[in-house]
């Protein structure tokens, strides 16, 4: 039986607003959600600071063992933005103003106060490098080999990620059902770990909770295939129900 290629992808978030706790990150889950929907799981996820060696090293391993790589953060105008930089060191290439994007922020900018030095630092891609549209403000993504190198603030990561839409090739999105039980899922993790191997290709996970003076958990499903979602599913709300425990639909 042949095994199903399975598309993976990393995101590398450079920042120090990061990881200090002063700017919370809203793109893990955005690029999660759209890779999904492309038929691609977000494999891996790594939190670096603004340091060239940091940038390098993550970039250099996630983009070796994942179909894609994406980074957000550090594509600004100011001189701590050194991701366009550091990823030229990586992939061992010059850095180069990129004429059409040169041309982009000239445009955007002639009603703006004009094309800056600093501004132009936007244009800054590694040599041979894309780019991807930024429909928001001005100053585009970078695209070279399988890296994608995309804006921190979570509204351009937006624009960026439709500009990408069906221009990566994937595999079949994962769907994904949940239902929820009043139960320790301690007294249930037999149960979860036989009915998900009953299931190949389903993956089971437990999610706990305590509420209202209880403990419970919501269990989500996920496969490519819908009907072994279904199926799944019926077996894992037939044991809990054999064990005494009532099921909720969609979660609790």
């Amino acid at each position: 039986m042949q095994t199903e290629r399975i598309w993976t992808a990393a995101l590398v978030v450079i920042g120090d607003e990061i990881l200090s706790g002063r700017t919370q990150d809203k793109n893990v889950a955005q690029i999660a959600q759209w890779l999904n929907v492309q038929g691609i799981r977000l494999a891996e996820v790594r939190v670096v600071a603004d340091r060239e060696e940091a940038i390098v090293e993550a970039v250099n391993t996630l983009r070796a063992r994942n179909d894609y790589l994406f980074t957000t953060g550090g594509i600004g105008p100011t001189h701590d933005d050194i991701t366009v930089d550091a990823i030229a060191v990586a992939l061992r290439v010059g850095v180069v103003h990129h004429p059409k994007a040169v041309a982009v922020l000239e445009r955007y900018y002639a009603t703006r106060g004009g094309v800056t030095d600093a501004r132009l630092r936007m244009a800054r891609v590694p040599d041979g490098a894309d780019l991807i549209e930024n429909r928001v403000s001005g100053a585009p993504g970078i695209r070279i080999g399988n890296i994608f190198i995309m804006a921190g603030v979570p509204h351009i990561t937006a624009g960026m990620l439709d500009a990408l839409t069906g221009t990566l090739e994937g595999g079949r999105p994962v769907v994904s059902r949940t239902i929820g039980c009043w139960v320790a899922e301690s007294e249930i993790a037999d149960l979860l770990r036989t009915t998900e191997k009953a299931h190949e290709g389903v993956a089971i996970g437990s999610y706990p909770f305590f509420r209202e003076g209880r403990t419970g958990a919501n269990f989500v499903v996920r496969s490519p295939d819908p009907a072994q979602v279904d199926a799944c599913i019926a077996d894992l709300a037939a044991g809990l129900a054999a064990a005494g425990f009532f099921t909720t639909e969609g979660g609790i």
